[in-house]
């Protein structure tokens, strides 16, 4: 069984979906530390003035966030960002082939009023990966899953409980992953690879690695020929 184990994200880029699709259980790391300057809350989308970046405001502030995991972060909701961020995309987007038929999703999640940055971006993450037509996975949340260990000791930890025998990694963890200690546990090892062909964009030039709302507002329902090389 394949497994996936990956932070949670705002609206990420169709490198993950792939990810999600290749998993039979893909895993919400969401008990590790919150880092301030990932993508747990923010992406980037694309206008006519450039890129731009959607970013959720949390609680973050000198030590609020230091040592504090990811299920743990709080939305701040002194301002509306959530009606911001829906504005930017109908700016943005309203004139994309296909941006009409993600309008209900996208009007569900951006008049939610979630506590906790994971549970909004988990759930939002499903639900995208739902319209792509993955439905074949499994996904949990690490913090429900009550291992223990570091680094690489506990990834083998969380893919033990789960019953995985095969995990699937983004290549930049080639640097920390402690290649040995899979092949002592049984488990595969993998890394993904990322290379996907390009589609129609409204501004250029063409960037891969914005939102997969960009893919999704271009391609709608051809939009998993340009993850799996095929519909779903």
């Amino acid at each position: 069984m394949k497994c996936v184990i990956l932070q949670p994200s705002y609206i990420p880029w169709r490198g993950v979906f792939d990810q999600i699709n290749r998993s039979d259980v893909f895993v919400f790391y969401d008990d590790v530390q919150y880092d301030k300057r990932g993508w747990r809350n923010r992406n980037q989308i694309k206008t006519p003035r450039g890129k731009q970046w959607l970013t959720i405001p949390v609680y973050s502030r000198g030590a609020q966030t230091e040592h504090i995991a990811i299920d743990q972060i709080r939305i701040v909701w002194d301002n509306p960002w959530n009606e911001d961020h829906w504005k930017s995309l109908q700016h943005a987007y309203g004139k994309a082939p296909h941006f009409e038929r993600y309008v209900p999703l996208l009007e569900k999640f951006y008049t939610r009023h979630d506590e906790h940055l994971a549970d909004f971006t988990i759930d939002f993450t499903i639900a995208l990966a739902g319209e792509l037509g993955i439905r074949h996975v499994r996904f949990l949340r690490s913090s429900e899953l009550a291992v223990e260990g570091q680094k690489t000791d506990r990834l083998i930890a969380v893919l033990a409980k789960v019953g995985a025998d095969q995990y699937i990694s983004g290549p930049s963890a080639r640097d920390y992953i402690e290649d040995d200690k899979f092949k002592a546990s049984g488990i595969g090892l993998e890394y993904m690879v990322y290379n996907y062909p390009e589609y129609p964009q409204l501004y250029p030039p063409y960037d891969a690695f914005v939102s997969i709302l960009d893919l999704l507002f271009m391609t709608g329902p051809e939009a998993p020929k340009y993850i799996f090389g095929k519909e779903a």
